[in-house]
């Protein structure tokens, strides 16, 4: 490999062989750059959602939203699935959000003492536009790469994260057998 070719990570690999040579240190040349591009990952999607004067909690929700397809609406609980939050933390996302007009709620016509929450004209917009730009950045990160590099990339990835799935949140109030023992001494 040349010297242009070689990138920071190669050269802290090979400071690590020096320093190191009892360990193997080969999955730093995935895993580091794979940090690495996540930050660079981190601040384009900052920049696309700050440009849309969205910040990335409410992107995911509207998101969230706007994936539903028409009329772009679930309830709260639906929310917090595709979110990963807290009932609370989702109660006070759809409080700012309604506050800056970009959803609205109405009651479930099925359930009585249920919710819906729907995007606004605006959030529609603002979602789109931040989408649409998010996309374009994540283009030009990924411009190093050919389609078929890309779709390679894509299913290495796929590989190296199924094992490492969140388990899917449950909505349940614990039971007393999920907190741990005590123990007496």
């Amino acid at each position: 490999m040349t010297e242009d070719a070689r990138d920071e990570v190669d050269r802290l690999v090979a400071a690590w062989r020096t320093e190191r040579p009892d360990l193997d240190v080969e999955p730093l040349q995935v895993l580091s750059r794979v940090s690495r591009l996540a930050k660079h990952l981190d601040r384009a999607r900052r920049a696309a959602f700050a440009e849309h004067d969205l910040e990335p909690w409410e992107f995911d929700v509207l998101t969230a939203l706007r994936r539903a397809g028409k009329p772009y609406e679930l309830s709260p609980g639906a929310l917090l699935r595709a979110t990963l939050v807290t009932s609370g933390t989702m109660t006070n996302r759809i409080d700012r959000l309604a506050q800056a007009g970009l959803v609205r709620r109405r009651p479930d016509p099925e359930d009585r003492r249920g919710v819906l929450v729907s995007l606004t004209e605006t959030g529609l917009a603002r979602v789109d536009a931040a989408f649409s730009d998010l996309l374009r950045r994540e283009r030009e990160l990924l411009s190093g790469l050919g389609p078929a590099d890309q779709r390679t990339l894509a299913a290495l990835l796929r590989t190296l994260l199924t094992p490492l799935r969140l388990p899917p949140l449950t909505l349940r109030a614990p039971s007393p057998s999920d907190r741990p023992p005590f123990i007496v001494r």
